[in-house]
Order: C-alpha cells, then structure tokens, then sequence
C-alpha cells in the first residue's frame, strides 16, 4: 500500500504535498523512477532540462549555468557535462534510449546588459537535444522572469513564474560602537 500523501492545512485551502520532493540546484541532476516524487529547481538564465521515459517510468532533470563544450574539465555546471550524465543515469535506471521524451525550461534574460547567457543556454540545449535524436515535448524558455519548476518522473510538470515586482532593499550597516557589554573576539 502506497503512503499518502501530505497534507498542509492552510487559512487560504489544503496544500496537496508529494510524499517525496528532491530538489535540484545549480551545477546538479537527480534522476527518479518513484511516481510520486517531485523533482524540483528554481532558475533564471540558467536551463533545466527534464528527461524521461514514460513507458518506464523513470524521469529526472537537470540544472546547468553554461552551454560548455565538450572535455571542459567533467563539470556539471556546463550543459553537454550536465546532458550527458542525466541521459546516463536514466538508462542505468532502465529507461530506453529510443523513448526519451525532453522538457526544457529557463534561460530567462535576467540582466539587460552585456551578453545573453540564458539566450546561449536555450539554443544549447535545443541544439543537444536534437543531435541525440531525443525529442522536445514541451517547456517554457526565455523571457525576462526567474521560475520555478516541479517535475515528476511521468513527465508531467508544473512552473509557476516568480514575481518581477520584487524591489531591493537597501541593508544598512549595523552601527559600529562598541557597548559597555560587548565581547570582541579575536
């Protein structure tokens, strides 16, 4: 018998939690063959690219910052790094390479000056998809706003767009006097 899942009561309705979440940061790629967990990232200019074989039922996603080349010293933090080791965890957790199915998010344009990282990143990941024969199904690229993706190994997937209204907030420094009761360590 499966667990349930979560349950979070809130003043504005239930919050339906998996029983599972795995999130993926920057440079990182998990890789999931159990239904109900929930893989999750946080990007900006940078590219998730989420891979799975639905008649397996495995899944997982990726979390590059750079398109890279390749031999650029085996970091994952470079697309074809980040690519390669995805693909190769799904087939050794029993995916076929013939029913990979991808989607891409990302590649926001997150500073309006100097190059588009995101732009590289998008066309990057496009271009590796397409030479390994594993087709795009899906995804949201590009605009100007950071995301947040949930993806589950079945393929489906879920992104909600952060809010662009965030302002700054100017942190003052702490005064530097010193108090009759101050410890200085050294």
């Amino acid at each position: 018998m499966t667990k349930p899942q979560t349950l979070t009561n809130t003043p504005t309705g239930t919050i339906i939690r998996p029983r599972r979440s795995i999130h993926v940061v920057q440079g990182e790629y998990a890789v999931s063959a159990d239904p109900e967990a929930m893989l999750t990232t946080v990007l900006g200019s940078c590219v998730a690219t989420c891979i799975f074989d639905e008649q397996v039922g495995v899944g997982g996603m990726n979390h590059f910052l750079l398109p890279g080349e390749e031999g650029q010293n085996g970091n994952v933090v470079y697309g074809v790094n980040a690519m390669e080791l995805l693909i190769n965890g799904l087939l050794k957790s029993g995916a076929r390479r013939a029913n990979l199915k991808a989607k891409l998010f990302g590649g926001a344009r997150m500073i309006s000056i100097g190059s588009d990282i995101g732009d590289r990143n998008i066309e990057f990941g496009r271009r590796f998809l397409n030479d390994e024969g594993i087709e795009c199904v899906g995804g949201s690229l590009g605009g100007t706003r950071a995301r947040r993706i949930q993806f589950w190994p079945t393929g489906r997937a879920r992104q909600k767009q952060l809010s662009d209204d965030v302002k700054p907030v100017e942190v003052q420094p702490e005064p530097r006097g010193k108090a009759d009761d101050d410890v200085e360590f050294f």
